[in-house]
Formats: structure tokens, C-alpha cells, sequence
């Protein structure tokens, strides 16, 4: 199983939803970066269940335990180690899956892969494998902020099913996307979306949307042809996400109603840099970042397991049904804003470090 991301600053994400617990390796990350724990443990608090009315009601702390890497709050360039315990596991509520395949997951593509899976929970399928990935751009954001200060990374609810919320990608702020439950950045269309999550979360089912994601003064030259193009490393990161289903960067889909001479944008020099006119682009060309603001569109479906009655069949072939039990967000979407940062950070921050790593040669 593939639980690596990144080429220089590497980490391997370990655990099991209902197991001990999960967590994350970080390697090569640089030596001497200052690194603070509350600013990782912030990072958890803003994914951890439990946090609202809206999400599921699982509780847990999701407190990290740093148990290497780091001394007198620097890191040491040694492999740095966090982990998360588990301890609200119910997998009682998980018997009638551990022979019946629940719609639209895992657990039947994870058996006939490996023969083998951890029903509970979803195992590594579930999202709570993500703790790892945000606890690390924790620190990753940390490695920005020394050696490329200024660069923002910023992720938002657009839409939740039919509900569109109007943000300005430019002047959105982390203020206002945390002011409300949901995590949109238009705290008019707030209410609206809390409401109809609830009312289908009491009908016993789920709902999807987008989450819009920005990424402000990220230098030029990110990105590495042909293979490594920047968007090409974004959208792996993001549709590594449980419960993605779409990545769209800059114009995306739209781009296609335009013409050439509509879309291009042109060049122009302001204040002794090198800019565009327009950004269809979303930040990016030819694989590659031109300074201008990154971003990027990712499409959530709705969470799979829900409270109603289902077809579906056992382990051993047999046509059956199932009804849903144990502890769901019925929209995934406020609690992956966090991790749609957390992934375009971590892409970031390996890119960084392999264009200096570039420019050293």
C-alpha cells in the first residue's frame, strides 16, 4: 500500500481508524526549523470530530505526541515522528460490515486487492487517516514560513450541493472562513448551508459540494516538467483525499466555453516584476508557477455511509441489505477544508525545497 507523499520533504502516514492510533514520519524536513507544537495542535483541532453540531459526533482530542524529531522546539533533520491515539473507538458498531460491503466504499475494492481488510471505522480508508497529513503541513507551513515567508495557503466551502457561496479568492481571510461552523467564506450564505446539512442529515442522508482553495505570493518557477507539473502534484494530493471526485485549477471546465484570444493571459511588467493581465491560468503554466495567485476547485461527494436502507451484498456473494450505523459526518466538507490546506501545503513546501535544491547545482 502506498502511504508516501512528497520527494524531499517525504512523509508516511501509519494507522487505522478503530486501531491504537495514526500518525505521520516526516523526512527531510530541514534542521534548525523553530516549530510549535500549539500550531499543530490547532492545525487537529480544526479536523478532529466532534467540533460542531454539523460533524460527527465521535470524540476525540486528536492530541499529538511529537516523539522524535525535534529538541529545544527545532528540528533536528532526523525523522520527525507525531502521533495521535485513538480513543473513542466503537467497532461494535461495525459488526454487521465486517461481512457486508457498504455502498459506495472501500471495503470491497480493499478485499479484493489484498484479500484482507480492517472493517472497522474503514480502517485506512477512513478519513481519519488524515490526521497524519495535517499534523505534517503543521510543520511544513512552519518550513515556509523560515525560508519562504509570505506564502498563504487558504481553503474555503464553495458550494454544498445546490448552495453557492459568493468569495472573493483575493481578499477572503482565515478570520472570516473560521467564523462560522461550515467554513465557507461567505458568512451570508452560512446559515443556509448549516440548515440543509441538517435537514439532510434528519432524513438519514449525506450531501457533497466544493471546497475552493488559494494559494497567495507563491514565487515563480514551482513545478517540475514533465511529469511533476505543479497542477499534475496539486490534483494527486487533492484526489488522494477520501471522498474526492473532481480537480479543476484556475479556469478549469469554464476554460473550454472560452477562445484562445479570451483566455490567454497577457503579460505585462508592474512594479519591476514580471505579471499577467488575467488568470485563467490559476497561478500555473506549463506546469510550472508563475506568481500569480494559485487556485484550484475540489469536488467532495456525498459521504457514503448514510442512516437508510441499502442494497448490497456479503463477503460470500449473497444478495442483502444494510442500514448504515456508527458515528458520520452527513457533509464531509467543513471538516476537509483543513485537509485541502493541509495538501496543497504540503506540495508547496516539497517543491520549494526542490527548486533549492535546483538552484544549488
Amino acid at each position: 500500500m502506498s502511504s508516501t507523499f512528497g520527494e524531499i520533504f517525504r512523509i508516511h502516514t501509519y494507522g487505522e481508524s478503530h486501531g491504537g492510533g495514526v500518525g505521520v514520519i516526516i523526512d527531510g524536513c530541514p534542521p534548525c526549523i523553530p516549530v510549535s507544537l500549539e500550531d499543530i495542535q490547532y492545525q487537529l483541532d480544526r479536523r478532529r470530530p466532534g467540533q460542531s453540531e454539523i460533524v460527527t459526533p465521535r470524540k476525540e482530542a486528536d492530541t499529538a505526541e511529537v516523539l522524535s524529531g525535534l529538541h529545544d522546539g527545532k528540528t533536528l533533520g532526523t525523522p520527525i515522528s507525531i502521533l495521535v491515539r485513538n480513543t473513542d473507538q466503537r467497532p461494535s458498531a461495525y459488526e454487521e460490515m465486517a461481512v457486508k460491503y457498504r455502498p459506495s466504499h472501500a471495503d470491497y475494492t480493499y478485499d479484493a486487492k489484498y484479500g484482507i481488510r480492517a472493517p472497522s471505522g474503514g480502517g485506512r480508508a477512513s478519513a481519519r487517516e488524515t490526521i497524519g497529513r495535517v499534523a505534517a503541513a503543521a510543520v511544513g507551513k512552519q518550513v515556509l514560513d523560515k525560508i519562504a515567508p509570505g506564502i498563504e495557503v487558504l481553503a474555503w466551502v464553495k458550494t454544498i450541493q445546490h448552495l453557492e457561496a459568493n468569495v472573493d479568492p483575493e481578499t477572503v481571510t482565515a478570520e472570516t472562513i473560521e467564523s462560522n461552523i461550515v467554513r465557507t467564506g461567505d458568512p451570508e450564505m452560512a446559515a443556509d448551508m448549516i440548515e440543509h446539512i441538517k435537514k439532510i442529515r434528519s432524513d438519514g442522508n449525506s450531501v457533497g459540494g466544493v471546497i475552493e482553495c488559494v494559494i497567495r505570493n507563491c514565487p515563480p518557477g514551482l513545478g517540475e516538467p514533465i511529469f511533476d507539473k505543479l497542477e499534475a502534484e496539486l490534483a494527486k494530493a487533492m484526489l488522494s483525499i477520501p471522498a474526492t471526485k473532481g480537480f479543476e485549477i484556475g479556469s478549469g471546465f469554464s476554460g473550454t466555453l472560452l477562445t484562445g484570444k479570451e483566455h490567454n493571459d497577457p503579460f505585462v511588467m508592474k512594479d519591476g516584476k514580471i505579471r499577467t493581465t488575467s488568470n485563467h491560468s490559476g497561478g500555473v503554466q506549463g506546469g510550472i508557477s508563475n506568481g500569480e495567485t494559485i487556485i484550484f476547485r475540489v469536488a467532495f461527494k456525498p459521504t457514503a455511509t448514510i442512516i437508510s436502507q441499502q442494497d448490497t451484498v456479503t463477503d460470500k456473494g449473497e444478495n442483502t441489505t444494510l442500514q448504515g450505523r456508527g458515528r458520520h459526518d452527513a457533509c464531509v466538507l467543513p471538516r476537509a477544508v483543513p485537509i485541502v490546506e493541509a495538501m496543497a501545503t504540503l506540495v508547496l513546501t516539497d517543491h520549494l525545497l526542490r527548486q533549492r535544491a535546483i538552484m544549488r547545482v
